[in-house]
């Protein structure tokens, strides 16, 4: 007959690792807490070490647990690319494309896997991961978005969704901004986070600075400022490698608009040069930068262009409507009031390829607060909300 050492030896290692203080499971029996004593005296003579955890244990002492381990890697290949297959194909919109999300955080192997199945905005027109939203936008149907003021505040939050009515609290927080004035100018510092506009925090992703009239705006494609190398982790009391990334910050678009000097009402002006998108990328076999998905492919990517022509884009002109005595632009049902800042912004003719709309972002307003905001190829979310934060800063000189 086996001993109670002999049932507690030949427990398989999933359950002797359970840090169970009071009660382990053998066979089809119980060891109650009365037999801990014989069994660690025994355990001590014959192995030194026990299986049981302490009485006074406290898990909040332990290291936190390896996230690149574990029994998930060892799935087999072909039934976790399965797996990650089924959760792309059934999770289209959030919140539930979180659980897209929350399979790359498992392990190495789960990552890997991920990054060939989800495709960039630009080949599926969904946004799921942070760099989704500097990559190129859908060739085709247009993403949806609105934007929501807080004049209070000064500040810009940008949704995913059609509008506040239709997406109600299931509605996803892509961007946020924040107006900031200057002697010399105002600036719109950009961040992942609804509240977090610092410069030095890993949320924010970079600015729109305007001059003194609010004619020049440059957009600023500003990357996280991983300069240090360790952080702190207050919980476990350990401290924890970050990735080092080049601190470069580009100038990725230059906007002007046109100065009124008649001070004549009038729709506004404008036009945006693409700094780091070719002209030929609004061609059929043209092809705009793509950031990639993870962090860790940056070093492959340019972060700079040196191309001598950039893409031109410049805002439809409107035509006057004599019934309703307005300015008129076809916004297919997306802008419903009528405001000086609504605008739709198309590729300049020279280098429209003049087969279908050229329109690749229009905004416009639909309540006292509430804006639309609908971009595609090749313009990314982060290029299209930092242009339509450019139309709420005042302009006199140009009205």
């Amino acid at each position: 007959m086996l001993t109670i050492w002999g049932l507690i030896y030949f427990i398989p290692f999933e359950f002797r690792n359970q840090n169970m203080p009071f009660k382990c499971v053998v066979g089809g029996g119980r060891i109650e807490s009365e037999s801990r004593k014989i069994v660690q005296k025994k355990n001590m003579l014959s192995l030194g070490r026990s299986h049981i955890a302490p009485v006074n244990y406290d898990p909040s002492l332990l290291p936190p647990p390896l996230i690149n381990g574990g029994g998930w890697e060892n799935l087999p290949p072909e039934l976790l690319l399965d797996i990650i297959q089924r959760v792309e194909a059934g999770k289209t919109a959030w919140p539930a494309r979180r659980d897209v999300v929350a399979c790359a955080a498992v392990c190495r192997l789960w990552r890997l896997a991920i990054k060939q199945v989800v495709k960039t905005p630009e080949q599926c027109g969904l946004l799921t991961f942070p760099m989704s939203l500097k990559q190129p936008g859908p060739r085709g149907e247009p993403i949806q978005c609105f934007i929501r003021r807080d004049r209070a505040a000064s500040t810009y939050r940008l949704y995913l969704g059609l509008s506040p009515a239709l997406a109600g609290d299931a509605s996803k927080l892509l961007l946020a901004a924040k107006k900031v004035r200057k002697a010399t100018g105002t600036d719109f510092l950009i961040s992942l986070a609804a509240n977090e506009f610092s410069r030095s925090s890993n949320t924010y992703i970079g600015r729109l600075s305007s001059n003194f009239l609010g004619t020049k705006f440059v957009i600023y494609d500003d990357p996280p400022p991983y300069d240090s190398l360790i952080q702190s982790n207050p919980k476990f009391g350990i401290k924890v490698s970050c990735v080092v990334l080049p601190l470069v910050k580009s100038k990725v678009v230059n906007i002007s608009y046109e100065l009124n000097f008649l001070r004549t009402k009038g729709p506004r002006r404008m036009h945006c040069t693409m700094n780091t998108i070719p002209s030929s990328a609004v061609q059929n076999d043209g092809f705009a930068p793509t950031t990639p998905t993870f962090s860790d492919d940056l070093s492959q990517f340019p972060l700079t262009s040196n191309r001598k022509e950039a893409l031109v884009l410049k805002n439809k002109a409107p035509r006057w409507h004599e019934q309703l005595q307005c300015w008129c632009l076809n916004f297919k049902g997306r802008v419903t009031v009528a405001s000086v800042k609504n605008f739709q912004l198309a590729v300049d003719p020279p280098q429209s390829t003049g087969q279908q709309d050229d329109v690749v972002l229009q905004f416009g307003k639909i309540g006292k607060d509430i804006f639309t905001m609908d971009y595609r190829y090749p313009l990314s979310t982060f290029q299209a909300f930092a242009i339509c934060l450019s139309s709420f800063d005042t302009k006199p000189a140009c009205e």
